[in-house]
């Protein structure tokens, strides 16, 4: 929230930067890139448009920290999944993770990273390029995750773990879809929980 503390002649009113970014998070969650218009942002925020540039610069600068807050906090999931002790415990740990990110009550549903720039004109192609960059992470950090499965033995020498990395994102991308299209936490879970009884055995 905005201070209460009255601002002295000629200087901005002082605002609480991480709480700004948090309701800045929501409404890109929420609305996209595109969909998420200035006075949005700044109604969500409490703060003026001058305040909004002098702190975060333009929207597109503001989107980028949007998304770097919300990988560290609402899905930082994906990173203490990766230290999981087996390529099955760090699967379950994705997909369960993903269904719960994506249904937490008193947060949009779905993600931010996945529907923030799913349809966007070519005046936001940085903005969906970097999207893509974000998802493409995710991807090389399992198939390095995999790669040590597979050389430990914990996953067969015939996989692939780039493919493998690659079918569990699409998933979880997926379910954060179906989350923003309406569908509830249980089947969710459910469509996980199927997907990982395929998991390949070592």
């Amino acid at each position: 929230m905005p201070s209460t503390t009255p601002a002295s002649p000629g200087r901005p009113r002082a605002f609480d930067i991480d709480e700004a970014l948090d309701r800045a998070v929501l409404v890109f969650w929420s609305k996209g890139f595109e969909g998420a218009s200035l006075d949005d942002l700044t109604e969500a925020m409490g703060i003026s448009r001058p305040s909004l540039y002098r702190a975060f610069g333009s929207k597109e600068d503001l989107f980028y920290k949007a998304l770097e807050r919300y990988t560290e906090g609402l899905t930082s999931y994906f990173a203490r999944a990766l230290a999981q002790p087996t390529s099955a415990a760090v699967a379950t740990a994705v997909l369960h993770g993903a269904v719960e990110a994506a249904t937490m009550p008193g947060f949009p549903a779905g993600c931010l990273g996945v529907q923030g720039a799913l349809a966007t004109g070519d005046d936001s192609r940085h903005v969906r390029a970097a999207l893509i960059a974000w998802r493409e992470d995710g991807i090389a950090h399992l198939t390095r995750r995999f790669q040590q499965a597979v050389d430990a033995g914990d996953l067969p020498p015939s996989t692939d773990p780039h493919l493998l990395a690659l079918y569990l994102r699409t998933v979880a991308n997926g379910i954060a879809v179906q989350a923003a299209s309406g569908s509830s936490r249980p089947e969710l879970l459910h469509v996980a929980n199927l997907a990982l009884n395929n998991w390949p055995k070592p």
